[in-house]
């Protein structure tokens, strides 16, 4: 009994040590997508905003195959705070898409924050003829048509799939691409000319009139395009969806660095330069304590692994 006390102080004290002691050296952040798209402005308002750690986070992009290759490659690494991936909510749907995602996202990883989340939304490019949803399903129907997503196992991927072969019954093709960057350059050229991605990618090229939104997953019209309806509204019940993007730490690392890592993604998300920078790209703070963020992670698979059986998507 007195051994099994004295492992249980020591253990303690080597907790509490690790913890004053980290972060004695820079942080990684694993982005699981090219630059340019929702997960890498998350990443980088982070590398920038997390000054209560006291040291540099040094933003690594990974991409390719839905972002698994980065996650595979994180769950691998040490569990000692220094390392952490970036990903989307991709990262709740790749296990239910792929019998082989090469990760098992409870057991591989610790959630350390659901940064921040926005919906996805149904673009054109500005010459396609359809002015409204209705107007590209009925088209669908006339013509062989083809859709852009970010990747394969994106929730902007799995909306579109659930609202056309789903709830519409129309058969337009998918187009996987390497992250929202590179799918933004080819929607606006027009290849293809439709497409389904989150908020922040499109938003510039909404603003600016090269691209056309018709329809946003969101629960209400968002502020900033009040003129683009939800798809509840357009008589697709059920389809409020959301781009997440979060944080995660290998399994096993400890309890006082994931808490020191969580508290820090809740100061910063406060800031007021971190807010704007968020409302700018069309995001909303979601950020919470680690027991919370352990939940909403839980419901995302259950939630996402029924789309994908329904949807009976596929890895293209």
């Amino acid at each position: 009994m007195k051994k099994l006390l004295l492992a249980i102080v020591a253990a303690l004290f080597s907790s509490f040590a690790l913890a004053q002691a980290y972060p004695a050296k820079p942080i990684r952040l694993t982005v699981a997508f090219p630059p340019g798209g929702p997960t890498d402005i998350i990443a980088r308002l982070l590398s920038a905003h997390l000054d209560s750690l006291g040291q540099p986070l040094v933003v690594e992009n990974v991409a390719g195959a839905g972002g698994s290759i980065a996650t595979a490659r994180v769950a691998k690494a040490e569990p000692d705070g220094y390392t952490l991936l970036v990903h989307s909510s991709g990262f709740a749907v790749n296990p239910a898409l792929s019998s082989n995602a090469g990760y098992d996202p409870q057991k591989d990883f610790r959630p350390i924050s659901i940064v921040a989340s926005q919906p996805n939304f149904i673009i054109v490019h500005a010459d396609f003829p359809a002015k409204t949803l209705g107007e590209l399903l009925t088209l669908a129907k006339r013509e062989k048509l083809a859709y852009a997503s970010p990747s394969s196992g994106t929730t902007p991927h799995l909306t579109a799939e659930n609202l056309f072969r789903v709830k519409a019954k129309v058969d337009i093709t998918h187009v996987p691409f390497k992250g929202a960057g590179p799918m933004m350059a080819a929607m606006l050229g027009g290849q293809p000319p439709i497409g389904s991605a989150a908020g922040a990618g499109p938003m510039p090229h909404i603003r600016s009139g090269k691209l056309r939104a018709l329809a946003v997953s969101s629960s209400a019209r968002l502020p900033s395009l009040p003129d683009v309806p939800t798809l509840t509204e357009l008589g697709f019940a059920g389809m409020e969806d959301y781009t997440w993007i979060g944080v995660f730490a290998p399994a096993g690392t400890p309890e006082a660095i994931a808490q020191k890592l969580n508290d820090a993604v809740l100061r910063a998300v406060q800031g007021a330069t971190f807010r704007e920078r968020l409302d700018t790209a069309g995001f909303e703070a979601t950020a919470a304590p680690l027991r919370q963020t352990a939940d909403y992670l839980r419901s995302e698979l259950v939630k996402w692994a029924q789309v994908v059986k329904d949807t009976g998507a596929k890895v293209d």
